[in-house]
């Protein structure tokens, strides 16, 4: 499972690919502009993007110099056929270069190759002596297994993955829950009161005022 940031100003592709992804068992955001891309960059950590070159606002290939900043895997996805653009696709720093339309599968199969080639699809997930074995959804301490729900486990994995930075109540709610988070529901919270209590993260799952929680070391 992994983190996958997609760059598409066509929403029908993005719902397309976003599906597909899902079913993959990744998890993934999706913007539509340039400008968006840059600015979820600064809130998170992704392990692979999907970048679309015809962008509103800042093109694909404008962003590239700033995402090699985030040190993140780039797959430009493009209806452009020249071959030089895709020649300077990959020397601008993109990892893969695919063109409309596309066979589903064959993105698949791209995504797992980039990720495979960048150790990003790791099965296990360690914090502090905790393991979280992605495959097996299975959760350890010092090599005990702590039985969680569905929803307690998401949001250990969504803490592990972005460890150090803050995650807003909403955001988490609309990640795990895949429902608009409605601001008037203390579900988040008595998830993670629990969650604290089950792994004894009292002091790593801080709260952060009128934000949400952020997971430390």
């Amino acid at each position: 499972m992994a983190d996958i940031l997609i760059v598409e100003d066509e929403k029908n592709i993005s719902n397309l690919i976003e599906m597909a992804l899902s079913r993959h068992g990744h998890k993934t955001d999706c913007v539509f502009d340039g400008e968006s891309c840059a600015d979820v960059l600064e809130k998170k950590h992704f392990d692979l993007i999907l970048l679309d070159v015809m962008l509103p606002k800042i093109s694909g290939f404008e962003l590239m110099d700033y995402i090699k900043g985030f040190d993140t895997p780039v797959i430009f996805i493009t209806a452009k056929s020249d071959i030089s653009d895709r020649v300077y696709g990959l020397n601008l720093g993109a990892d893969d270069y695919i063109r409309k339309p596309f066979n589903i599968s064959e993105l698949q199969a791209r995504v797992d190759a980039v990720l495979r080639r960048y150790n990003k699809a790791k099965t296990k997930l360690s914090f502090k002596d905790i393991v979280i074995d992605t495959n097996s959804r299975i959760v350890t301490k010092n090599g005990v297994q702590i039985d969680l729900t569905l929803k307690e486990y998401e949001i250990l994995l969504l803490f592990v993955r972005n460890k150090n930075i803050a995650l807003y109540r909403e955001m988490i709610y609309e990640r795990v829950w895949n429902e608009p988070y409605m601001g008037d529901t203390r579900t988040v919270d008595l998830h993670i009161q629990r969650l604290r209590k089950k792994l004894d993260l009292k002091d790593n799952i801080q709260s952060v005022y009128k934000v949400g929680y952020r997971l430390v070391e």
